[in-house]
């Protein structure tokens, strides 16, 4: 297993939405690969989650989990999750907004608006279903993951693009953690 290359914005793949995760391969010595290795691109990036599409996987594969990150200091702790062939459903039309970074758009934050509350279902390594209701940063957390599945990059949701920035300009106590 490995730290794998993060792809950067810009990588035609990142734009392209991902395939379904075939039902007969859940808990496959395949999967616990890819797992094993986005799980260690993401502790290694200092990441709150890691989509397949962002080491090359073009799959329905996403992993996230919160505890004492750098990046993210002070956000709440979100369990270790592995959630595949997601689905996600609003509650609600309230929204919010609030700054996101991301590992294939190095040094940079922006502000996206996101629901504030969402339901979240799919299945874990071993095709057990996953059925969560979330709000606040654990929402946004899946929904940023989730777009990467459709090609989706944070930048592509901002409706104003002065609130995109450089994290050393926009917040000087995190410099250098966003760096790759």
């Amino acid at each position: 297993m490995a730290v794998r290359p993060i792809l950067k914005m810009g990588t035609p793949s990142l734009f392209e939405k991902s395939k379904p995760w075939p039902l007969n391969k859940f808990g496959s010595p395949e999967l616990q690969r890819l797992l094993t290795d986005m799980r260690e691109t993401m502790i290694a990036a200092n990441g709150a989650g890691l989509a397949a599409p962002q080491i090359g996987e073009n799959v329905r594969v996403v992993i996230f989990e919160v505890g004492d990150n750098p990046r993210y200091p002070g956000r709440e702790k979100i369990p270790f999750t592995v959630l595949i062939n997601p689905v996600l459903t609003p509650l609600g039309a309230e929204r919010a907004e609030d700054w996101e970074g991301c590992l294939s758009v190095p040094g940079l934050r922006g502000k996206v608006s996101r629901f504030a509350r969402l339901r979240y279902t799919g299945f874990d390594a071993h095709g057990k279903p996953i059925d969560r209701t979330v709000d606040r940063f654990h929402a946004r957390v899946v929904q940023h993951e989730v777009d990467h599945l459709d090609g989706v990059l944070y930048p592509m949701r901002m409706s104003d693009m002065t609130q995109l920035g450089f994290t050393e300009v926009l917040f000087p106590d995190l410099a250098g953690v966003d760096d790759d």
